[in-house]
C-alpha cells in the first residue's frame, strides 16, 4: 500500500516535468521551418548586433527576427529583439519581446526595466485594481522563477519528502524519527507550493492567456459583433488578458477589471 501511495505521488510531477521540458523555448525552435546552421546562425547575431551598433536598428531587428523564426530562442535573443524595435519605434514589438523574455528569465533586472521604460511611453494608463497583500506576495514570488525551474524545484522536494519517509520508517533512534517527520513535512509542503507555481506558469505559457494590443487604436465593443456598443479605445502596446474567444472575437479584461470584445487580428498573443 505505502509503495502505491509513492508512486501515486510521483505521477503527479513527472507528466508536468515532462510537459514543461518539451515545451521550453529556449531549446525548441520557434517555428517548424528548417534550422539554421549554427554557424550561420552565429552569423547572423554578429551582423545583427553590428547592425545596432550602427544604429541600423530596423536592419538588426530583421536580423534577429530570422534568427529566432529558424533557431531555439532565449531571453538574450528576445531581450536584444526587444532593444531593436525600441529603437526602431515599434512600441508594441518592443514590449512583446521584453514580456517574452522576461518569462524566460525573470529575474533580469535589465529585462524589467527596459520593459518598464517601454510601457512609459503607451497611451493607456491602467491603474490595477486593489490586491490582498498575500495575494501580491504569492505573485511576486512566482514570478522569481520560470516555470520548469519551479518544476524541477519540486521535484527535489519530493525526493526529499521521500527520503525524509524513508528515514522515519527505518531510523532506529527517536531523534531521527522526529526529525525526518519534520523534515518530510517540510518537504512535502514546498514541494506542492512550488508545484502549484510551476503548473500555474505553464498553463499561463501554453494557454496564452495575455496578448499585446498592436493596433494603433482598437474599439472595445460589449460583444463580439461589430454592433456591440462601444466601451472603451485601447492604444497599442496596451497588455490585456485574453478570456474567451469566438470566432474572429477575443474577449479581454484590464487590469482595472474592465472587460470587452475585439477582434483578435488586434492583439498577438505573448
Amino acid at each position: 500500500m505505502r509503495r502505491l501511495y509513492i508512486l501515486f505521488l510521483m505521477s503527479l510531477w513527472l507528466p508536468l516535468l515532462a510537459a514543461q521540458n518539451a515545451s521550453d523555448p529556449a531549446e525548441v525552435p520557434a517555428s517548424q521551418e528548417p534550422a539554421l546552421a549554427a554557424d550561420a546562425a552565429d552569423s547572423m547575431l554578429v551582423r545583427a548586433a553590428a547592425a545596432y551598433g550602427e544604429g541600423r536598428f530596423r536592419q538588426s531587428m530583421e536580423l534577429y527576427e530570422a534568427v529566432a523564426a529558424h533557431c531555439g530562442v532565449s531571453a538574450q535573443l528576445y531581450y536584444n529583439l526587444g532593444n531593436a524595435c525600441y529603437k526602431s519605434g515599434e512600441i508594441a514589438p518592443a514590449i512583446l519581446y521584453y514580456e517574452r523574455a522576461l518569462r524566460l528569465d525573470p529575474a533580469d533586472k535589465d529585462i524589467r526595466f527596459n520593459l518598464e521604460l517601454c510601457r512609459s511611453s503607451v497611451v493607456d494608463r491602467i491603474d490595477p485594481l486593489g490586491e490582498f497583500f498575500f495575494s501580491r506576495w504569492y505573485r511576486q514570488l512566482r514570478a522569481l522563477l520560470p516555470g520548469n525551474a519551479w518544476a524541477w524545484m519540486s521535484l527535489a522536494f519530493f525526493w526529499l519528502f521521500l527520503l525524509s519517509v524513508a528515514g522515519f520508517f527505518f531510523a532506529k533512534k527517536r531523534g531521527l524519527k522526529k526529525l525526518s517527520f519534520t523534515v518530510g513535512v517540510i518537504s512535502i509542503v514546498f514541494a506542492i507550493f512550488t508545484l502549484l507555481y510551476a503548473r500555474q506558469l505553464y498553463h499561463r505559457d501554453t494557454d496564452g492567456e495575455e496578448a499585446i494590443v498592436f493596433a494603433p487604436t482598437v474599439t472595445v465593443k460589449s460583444s463580439p459583433d461589430q454592433s456591440g456598443t462601444e466601451l472603451f479605445l485601447l492604444h497599442e502596446g496596451t497588455k490585456v488578458r485574453l478570456r474567451s474567444r469566438l470566432g474572429s472575437w477575443s474577449e479581454i479584461e484590464l487590469s482595472d477589471g474592465n472587460v470587452g470584445w475585439l477582434e483578435t487580428e488586434n492583439v498577438v498573443v505573448i
